[in-house]
């Protein structure tokens, strides 16, 4: 039964750990739609590294009701560990933020030779912002 645990223990935390290494580190955005597009996955990466947390914790706090200190540190490792990488991509996503609103503060920019102005329209009683190429 013992031997049993510490698989499923290694498992979650040889999980956790592909996680994080299968991430990429870093990513430049080429335009406004990479830029979206790159703020979504981060809110999403965000959110996978909060719920492997609750789960490691989880893990961590079975270990201690159980009296098994291989689930405890194997649990709170897990959640220690996504917890870090969860407050990562918080700080990322505040970057990219960050860069989009710099795009938008501008009321014009040029790209390979060729000027675009910012624009907006009004689409179900909210103001949205977007850049045309202009003639």
């Amino acid at each position: 039964m013992n031997n049993r645990k510490f698989s499923f223990v290694t498992a979650v935390v040889t999980a956790t750990m592909a996680f994080g290494f299968l991430a990429p580190a870093k990513a430049n955005a080429q335009s406004l739609s990479d830029l979206n597009r790159l703020i979504n996955r981060r809110q999403d990466k965000k959110n996978e590294w909060r719920n492997i947390a609750i789960a490691s914790g989880a893990v961590g706090i079975l270990g201690l009701l159980k009296h098994d200190n291989t689930l405890f540190f194997a649990g709170s490792a897990g959640a220690l560990y996504s917890a870090y990488r969860y407050e990562q991509d918080r700080k990322s996503q505040s970057k990219l933020n960050r860069a989009r609103a710099a795009y938008f503060s501008k009321s014009y920019f040029y790209r390979d030779g060729k000027k675009y102005v910012r624009k907006s329209t009004v689409k179900k009683g909210k103001r949205y912002y977007y850049f045309a190429r202009a003639k």
